[in-house]
Formats: structure tokens, sequence, C-alpha cells
């Protein structure tokens, strides 16, 4: 049997470009003016050609949620713009929301709770299938609770505008499509660094990321983008040199020496894998 080298490079690279592509937004994106942030959604998922499933699991007001989207996305081409509602695990394992996301190019959760996304999709037939289409190309979107359940720690609730304490934030498992990290949103507008840095404390390993109001990252061949009118928020604690964790009692301040802190506006990128900021290959804004 011989094998041609060349094919099975093309092969390879194929399936990288196939990988599907993560936008995730950090809540309260324009949806009257522009709409830069859903505009982009639209065109990676094949702009007037696309497909589009809107998610509304995490709202309890699926019908009012659900149809101001589909005004917005028609508004800009779209022309098969369907609703999902799943507001039981049952409901995401009929056969015709399971049809839906085979037939979608874009799939967008909007805002509510995010543990309800959790709750009534993690480790049904739908969960399994949003992976495998996502795995084959399918463009991921997200907004509040749909941005904080697309990484592997989601946090559930905490408090904000304090500083770090482990008590002040409780996290659970997400739905892990973008893994290795834990992603917070309203980020800036409600103070909540204090809670990201707490939810990262007992897990360094992974990364923290903060998404401001109108604000977006897109995930793409193991980097991501910023685009929008606020920034990102990057907290790295993987090579911290000091930590009081295992030293706490209750309500006692969290001490974190050593970490990495990155800001991040619209036109910067940052390289997941090699956790660094592109800033000399991707702004022209870099002197």
């Amino acid at each position: 049997m011989v094998i041609d080298i060349n094919q099975v490079q093309m092969g390879t690279h194929a399936q990288a470009v196939k990988q599907g592509q993560l936008v995730i937004i950090g809540g309260a994106e324009d949806k009257q003016g522009d709409c830069s942030i859903l505009r982009e959604f639209v065109r990676r998922a094949g702009s007037r050609q696309a497909k589009i499933v809107v998610m509304t699991v995490a709202t309890e007001l699926p019908k009012e949620v659900g149809d101001n989207y589909i005004q917005v996305f028609e508004r800009l081409g779209v022309e098969q713009v369907r609703v999902v509602d799943t507001d039981s695990r049952e409901e995401a394992e009929a056969p015709e929301a399971l049809s839906a996301i085979r037939e979608a190019t874009g799939v967008f959760f909007t805002g509510g709770q995010q543990d309800r996304i959790t709750k009534y999709i993690k480790g049904t037939k739908l969960d399994r299938l949003l992976h495998q289409r996502y795995a084959q190309g399918l463009i991921l979107g997200g907004t509040s609770a749909g941005a904080s359940m697309m990484s592997d720690a989601m946090i559930v609730e905490g408090e904000a505008e304090t500083h770090p304490r482990i008590e002040i934030v409780e996290t659970d498992d997400g739905l892990s499509f973008m893994p290795e990290a834990v992603i917070d949103q309203h980020f800036a507008q409600r103070g909540r660094l204090g809670r990201l840095l707490s939810a990262v404390a007992e897990q360094p390993h992974l990364l923290g990321i903060g998404i401001d109001e109108n604000t977006a990252i897109i995930v793409s061949g193991g980097q991501l983008s910023v685009i929008g009118a606020g920034a990102v928020t990057i907290v790295d604690l993987q090579d911290m040199v000091y930590s009081n964790l295992h030293n706490l009692l209750k309500d006692e301040g969290l001490a974190l020496c050593g970490v990495k802190l990155h800001i991040l506006p619209d036109g910067y990128s940052f390289d997941i894998k090699s956790r660094s900021p592109l800033v000399e290959t991707n702004s022209p804004k870099a002197a």
C-alpha cells in the first residue's frame, strides 16, 4: 500500500480548517445600530446563506428573547432563522431540536441564567451533537450566560466589586467548547475582576477571560481575537510565585503574587496555547 504524504498533509490541513469557531460575547451587544458583533457571527456562519438556530434555554422569556434575535438576524439578511427552546432534558432529546442543529451553520445561545443551559442540555443528545457539529465546522455564538457556559469551568454566580476571596464565587462544569478556561461576562461594567481571580485561584491551570459588554472574542485555530467597543481581560495564574490559598480561613482575602494580566481591546489577538498576546503580528496599533 502506497501512502501519498501530500494527501495526508492536505487532509490534516482540511480537518484543521474545518474546526468550528466560537463567537463569545460579554453581553449587551448592539442590536439596534451597526450590530458589528452579531454581523460578524452571521458572516462567519455563511452570510445571507446562513442557517441560524437561536437557543433560548438560558432565559425564562424564550418567546420575547427569541423573537428579538430573529428580527436582528433577518435585518442582517439571514433568511433562515429559527428558535429552539429546550425547557427540559426531554426537549433536548427531541428529534425536532436535533434536526435543527444538524441543519444549522450557526447556533447562538442567548443570555439568561447559565445554569439552565447545563441543567437542561449537558450530557444530552443535543450536547453531543453540538460538539460533533462544532468539530465539523459549526459556528457557535453566545452572549452573557451563553458566553459563560462555553468554557470548562463555568461561573454560576458570585459577588462583584470586591477583592478576591474564595467564597465569593461558585463554579460548575460548563459545556467545554473552550477547554482550559473560565469565562466571565459584563466584566468591567460590573466590576468582576475579583470574582474571576477567585475562580481561577483554585484551578490555576485555567485561563481566566473577562469580556466587557458589547465586546466579543472570536476563537479560531488556537487563537482568540477581540472585537467590539470594550476590552477583554485575561488573567493567567499558571506561573504565579505565591498564593495563600491553602492557609485561608473563611472570609479572608486571597494573596496572589506573580499573576499575569493582559488587557486587549478591539483588534488585538491572543495565542491560547502559548498564553501570549500577539501584539507584534496582529496590531497596527503597536509601535
